[in-house]
């Protein structure tokens, strides 16, 4: 799976993209269909208390699965949308399999 990622307005540290290559590699286990993961990074308003967030565009054949979160880190909007991506990936699962029966 590639994974291109953008963050307008600052510019990762290695260890941030490391996070995310980590995160984002167990989606891999729920299909092997995933094409590409287009990330986004980038800083909200500063009056906002979790001003950090993190859309992730998955490229599936079919419909493709978007999710964008919001925390007060990087490392904990990227948590929380692989895993709301892991749960669209379930659905996404369980329904290809109740109509192949």
């Amino acid at each position: 799976m590639d994974i291109i990622l953008q963050t307008p307005g600052f510019k990762a540290s290695e260890k941030l993209e490391e996070f995310l290559q980590e995160k984002s590699g167990k989606l891999e286990h729920y299909t092997d269909k995933i094409i590409r993961a287009n990330v986004t990074l980038f800083k909200g308003a500063e009056t906002e208390l979790s001003n950090n967030y993190c859309e992730i565009r998955l490229e599936v054949p079919g419909n493709d699965h978007f999710v964008k979160k919001n925390s007060g880190s990087f490392e904990q909007a990227i948590t929380e949308s692989v895993d709301a991506l892991q749960h669209m990936l379930e659905r996404s699962k369980d329904k290809e399999k109740s109509n192949s029966y």
